[in-house]
C-alpha cells in the first residue's frame, strides 16, 4: 500500500474491530461493469453511521433537542482492486486519532476473498447546531471512540 495514512499495513488492518456489510448493486456500476468510483463514499457513509451507532453517538446527534451534530470535514478513498456488481464487501471503520473536536476515521473494504479492495480516511468534526462552531468531545465520548477502535 502506498497510502500516506498507513504506516504498517499489518498493524493497521489488525486495528479494525467493526464492519458493516454491503452488496454492490447493479445501479452502482459503470458501463464497464465495475463499481463507480463515486459510490464508494456512500458505502463509507453507511459504515460510518453504523459505526457511530455502535459507539453510541448517533442517538445524541439525531435527537431533535441535541445541541451538536457531526460534519464530514474531508474524505478520501484509495482503490486497491476493482470491484464488480454483486460483490459482497465488508466496510471496516475505526477511529485512528482524535483531536479536540474531531476524529480521523479510517476505512478498509474487503471482498469475500478477504482481499483489501479499498482503503480510506476522513475527518468528522462535532459542531454546534446553532453556530456551526467546533464543540470539544466530552471525556465519555472520547472514551467511547477509544474503546471501540
Amino acid at each position: 500500500m502506498r497510502e500516506s495514512y498507513i504506516e504498517d499495513l499489518e498493524q493497521w488492518v489488525e486495528g479494525f474491530h467493526f464492519h458493516a456489510n454491503v452488496s454492490v448493486r447493479f445501479s452502482e456500476t459503470d458501463m464497464y461493469g465495475h463499481l463507480n468510483n463515486t459510490k464508494v463514499f456512500a458505502y463509507f457513509e453507511y459504515a460510518r453511521i453504523e459505526y457511530l451507532k455502535h459507539v453510541n453517538l448517533m442517538e445524541k446527534w439525531i435527537d431533535p433537542k441535541g445541541t451538536t451534530i457531526p460534519i464530514v470535514a474531508d474524505l478520501q478513498c484509495d482503490f486497491a482492486k476493482q470491484v464488480y456488481f454483486d460483490e459482497k464487501l465488508q466496510i471496516h471503520v475505526k477511529a485512528n486519532s482524535m483531536g479536540t473536536s474531531s476524529v480521523d476515521l479510517h476505512y478498509m473494504a474487503k471482498n469475500e476473498r478477504n482481499e483489501i479492495v479499498l482503503t480510506g480516511r476522513g475527518a468528522i468534526v462535532q459542531v454546534g447546531k446553532g453556530d456551526g462552531r467546533p464543540v470539544a468531545w466530552m471525556e465519555e465520548e472520547r472514551r467511547m471512540f477509544l474503546e471501540n477502535s
